[in-house]
C-alpha cells in the first residue's frame, strides 16, 4: 500500500486555487495538508473551500511542518527562491509555480538546492499553451520535415494595458515580479521544448508607456518598471536561425498567440488561442490542419506528473529545474539589454558563467 501524501501549499492564488488544489484533490491517497496565504484569513477561507486541515499565516510554518511530505508553492515569483530553497532544505518535495524565480541568481540557486537534495522531487509548473503538441512538433522538428530551421518567431499580444486607467498587476512590478516581462518567459519556455539550442545572441528593446498605476482599492500610485511592450531579436547557436518575438500588453486590435517555425522545406504555424497546428510546404501558402490523435493530447497533469515522480522516482520532465534555468537565462539576457540601451548581449557569457 503507498503511504498517504500530504501536500502544503505556500501560497493560494487564482492559479493555486483553479488548477493545482483541485488537481491535487483528484490524486489518490494525497492529503491537502495545510495552506498558508497572505494573512491568517484569506488561509482560513482557503482552507474551509478545498477541505485542507490546517491553515497558517506564515508560509514557515508549512515548511517546518514535520508531517507535510511536500510542497506546492504558488506565490508571487519574488518568494520562489526563498520558499523553494527553505523547503527543500527542510527535505520535501517541490512543486514551484511559474516564472521560476526574479532573477537567473535565485534559478540557480534554486538548482542547487535541489542538486543537494537528489532524493526530493523539485518541479516548476510548465507553460500550458502547447502540452498536447509538443511531441507533435518536436518530432517534425528532429525528422527534418521543416528542413534547416530559418526562423522562430513569436508573437503574444494583449489589450489590458492601453488604457492609462488600468490598475497595476504585480506583473508590472518589478519587486514582485522581478525580471520577468508580460509572458516572455514562458513563451521561449515552450520553444525550448520543440529546439534544443540556447541563443548565441539577443538584443531587445522595450518600452513602458503608462509608468505610474495603483492598484485596486489603493490611492497612491507605483511606479512601472516591466515593459508593456518587448521586442526581441537574436540567433539560436547551432542552426543559426533567427529569433524574432514580440510581446504586448497595448494590442487594441485583435489579441493574438502564435508560434511559427520557418525551415527550407516547411513552416509549422501554432495558434495557441485556437489551438491549431498547421503546416505548409515551403513555397506553398496552402496549410495543412495536423489533427492530433487521443493519446497526444496529453493535457494538463502537472500535479499527477509530480505526485507519480514522488512515487515511481520518475524524472521531472514538464519542467524540471534545468529547464527552468534555460528559460530564467533569456530572461536575464533580456534584462541586461534592456538595461543597457538595448545591447547586443552574448548568450556564451551566461552559459559559461
Amino acid at each position: 500500500m503507498e503511504s498517504k501524501l500530504r501536500v502544503g501549499f505556500i501560497g493560494a492564488g487564482a492559479n493555486t486555487r483553479q488548477m493545482h488544489l483541485p488537481g491535487f484533490q483528484k490524486q489518490a491517497n494525497v492529503e491537502l495538508a495545510a495552506v498558508a496565504n497572505r494573512t491568517v484569513e484569506s488561509s482560513r477561507a482557503v482552507a474551509e473551500k478545498f477541505g485542507i486541515l490546517r491553515y497558517y499565516g506564515d508560509w514557515r510554518e508549512i515548511v517546518e511542518d514535520s508531517a507535510i511530505d511536500a510542497v506546492c508553492i504558488g506565490t508571487w515569483p519574488n518568494l520562489h527562491a526563498e520558499a523553494t530553497i527553505a523547503a527543500l532544505n527542510a527535505g520535501k518535495h517541490v512543486l514551484c509555480e511559474a516564472r521560476m524565480a526574479c532573477d537567473l541568481r535565485e534559478a540557480r540557486a534554486m538548482l542547487a538546492a535541489a542538486h543537494a537534495q537528489p532524493k526530493k522531487v523539485a518541479q516548476l509548473v510548465p507553460a500550458p499553451f502547447s502540452l498536447d503538441f509538443d511531441s507533435t512538433i518536436r518530432a517534425m522538428v528532429l525528422a527534418g520535415e521543416l528542413g534547416d530551421l530559418l526562423e522562430v518567431r513569436v508573437v503574444h499580444t494583449v489589450g489590458h494595458l492601453a488604457c492609462p486607467e488600468a490598475a497595476m498587476s504585480w506583473r508590472q512590478d518589478i519587486s514582485r515580479s522581478g525580471q520577468n516581462v508580460l509572458t516572455m518567459g514562458i513563451m521561449h519556455e515552450t520553444i525550448l521544448r520543440w529546439i534544443d539550442e540556447e541563443p548565441s545572441w539577443i538584443l531587445a528593446d522595450g518600452a513602458v508607456f503608462q509608468t505610474q498605476r495603483s492598484y485596486p482599492g489603493e490611492g497612491a500610485s507605483s511606479v512601472v518598471e516591466i515593459p508593456d511592450s518587448l521586442s526581441v531579436i537574436g540567433r539560436l547557436s547551432e542552426s543559426g536561425a533567427r529569433l524574432v518575438y514580440h510581446f504586448s500588453g497595448v494590442e487594441s486590435g485583435k489579441s493574438r498567440m502564435e508560434f511559427r517555425l520557418n525551415g527550407s522545406k516547411g513552416a509549422l504555424r501554432f495558434d495557441a488561442f485556437q489551438k491549431q497546428l498547421l503546416f505548409a510546404e515551403a513555397g506553398s501558402s496552402e496549410e495543412r490542419k495536423i489533427t492530433l490523435s487521443r493519446e497526444q493530447s496529453r493535457g494538463w497533469q502537472v500535479e499527477a506528473d509530480f505526485i507519480a515522480s514522488i512515487r515511481s522516482d520518475k524524472p521531472v520532465r514538464l519542467t524540471s529545474f534545468a529547464d527552468g534555468v534555460r528559460y530564467m537565462q533569456f530572461t536575464q539576457m533580456v534584462a541586461d539589454s534592456l538595461a543597457d540601451k538595448s545591447r547586443r548581449v552574448e548568450g556564451a557569457q551566461y552559459t559559461n558563467a
